[in-house]
């Protein structure tokens, strides 16, 4: 199969599997501010945003591992996933030695167990789907994802609505829905067929945690540069104030949502295609790029109307806090791309380097803007760290992989999301009329280069 074509069924199929079930879990977001008030729902992200920082630790940064060396034909599966689950229990046994330490933090104190649990769960149901992935099952990794959001949904129902748990219903809710993933997984794919403790070869597990170990303040740094704004808004503005800015993600979490579809299909391809790299990036690059933009500029025009659908009316404020987030995760969405290069060449450290910079900058950031500005400053600062680093690893990747962009589209779509932005912020008259005009060029300058991509796929 033709490697554009291999690329879009991919992610077709990714689409059908996490699209349309991760869009039903997103429209929950009504039910969630309606049962919950700001201050838990601001509780049961720091839970979360939490456990995402432990997972790394817990799981020595394995993952990564098992989808970059499970994609090699030379290396024995085996020992991809043996390495991968003795590295996973290990780390908990360190968690579970820690959590008295955990337990320390106020947020933390009452939740420390449901925590734990929600680690091990999640990181075990990652290093299946993730094997799984690594396979290029890719149909059962879509059929797994539209199950676990199925599942999570139910259990989000009786837990949160019939129960009345509150924060341990949703956080329990998603523990449940993990277990019933690993169970699924290892029952279909028979990855108990892969769990040879007595025959690994150490020498692929050192490979593979000399590859993964580094990965682990990456990840952490890359957690403090998407989190620390939580815990800062938290401890300035307000448990309620954070609620507010954890709703408002959501909006903005669509674009990633849509992008994270695209890299699971990416990884694949960028890791398996070995001819014409460079001209393969530059096409991709091109027709992604473009679909951020319009994307950003369609939702940075519905952001007064959408929140009346999806959030209870007294998140409704949350609103202003979404545009910055919108373009923020443009950058996001481009840093990741590039960050698939690094992946493909084996260039821990150089991803590393970038996500120091990216932590340092957001915290300055944080520290001295959210004060002033409140919890727009923590979205700016967001916004400028990644913008920050989506320059630096566009120059720094030219070594490996020559994209060729077109600079002045880059440039002009970028201002006007900005422009959007402040129209939107300020409140200007008309400013519906602009913000419609704006969409427009922006779709006149990105709409061509998507059209064009779709007629070359077509004709494949």
């Amino acid at each position: 199969m033709d490697k554009y074509k291999r690329l879009a069924s991919n992610t077709l199929i990714f689409a059908i599997g996490t699209f349309s079930s991760k869009l039903l879990s997103f429209f929950l977001t009504r039910l969630y501010t309606e049962v919950l008030d700001k201050a838990q729902y601001g509780v049961t992200d720091l839970i979360q945003q939490s456990g995402n920082l432990l997972l790394p630790l817990v799981t020595l940064g394995i993952t990564n591992a098992v989808v970059r060396f499970g994609l090699d034909s030379g290396v024995r599966k085996q020992d991809v996933f043996t390495t991968g689950l003795l590295s996973l229990l290990g780390g908990m046994v360190l968690l579970l030695l820690i959590s008295p330490l955990l337990g320390m933090i106020e947020l933390l104190t009452e939740h420390i167990w449901l925590l734990c649990l929600f680690v091990f769960m999640s990181s075990l149901r990652s290093l299946c789907a993730q094997f799984v992935r690594a396979q290029s099952r890719v149909k059962l990794f879509a059929i797994d994802g539209i199950l676990s959001t199925a599942t999570t949904i139910l259990f989000n129902l009786l837990y949160l609505v019939v129960f009345r748990w509150g924060v341990f219903g949703y956080i329990f809710s998603i523990v449940c829905s993990d277990a019933l993933s690993v169970i699924f997984l290892f029952v279909v794919a028979k990855l108990h067929r892969y769990i040879k403790p007595r025959a690994l070869d150490f020498t692929q597990s050192k490979a593979m945690l000399r590859y993964s170990i580094p990965l682990i303040p990456n990840t952490i740094l890359w957690w403090i540069t998407n989190v620390s704004d939580r815990y800062i808004v938290a401890a300035v503005c307000g448990e309620s104030a954070n609620g507010m800015y954890a709703a408002a993600y959501k909006i903005p979490s669509l674009i990633m949502l849509a992008s994270g579809i695209f890299m699971d299909a990416w990884q694949i391809s960028a890791f398996t295609e070995k001819e014409g790299r460079d001209r393969f990036y530059s096409k991709v690059m091109s027709t992604y790029s473009s679909l951020l933009f319009v994307m950003a500029s369609g939702v940075i025009l519905c952001t007064r109307f959408v929140p009346h659908l999806l959030f209870a009316e007294s998140y409704y404020e949350a609103w202003r806090y979404i545009p910055l987030l919108v373009v923020a995760m443009v950058f996001t969405c481009m840093v990741n791309f590039l960050g698939s290069i690094y992946m493909l060449e084996k260039k821990s450290a150089r991803s590393l380097i970038t996500a120091l910079i990216s932590a340092v900058i957001n915290v300055v950031l944080n520290i001295w803007w959210i004060p002033l500005y409140g919890v727009n400053g923590a979205a700016a600062a967001t916004l400028v760290c990644y913008l920050v680093v989506f320059v630096i690893r566009l120059c720094d990747t030219r070594k490996y992989i020559r994209i060729r962009w077109n600079y002045a589209r880059l440039v002009l779509c970028t201002v006007i999301l900005l422009v959007q932005t402040v129209l939107l912020l300020c409140e200007v008259p008309l400013w519906l009329l602009w913000e419609t005009v704006l969409f427009a060029v922006v779709l006149l300058l990105c709409g061509k280069g998507m059209v064009e991509s779709i007629r070359r796929l077509l004709r494949r």
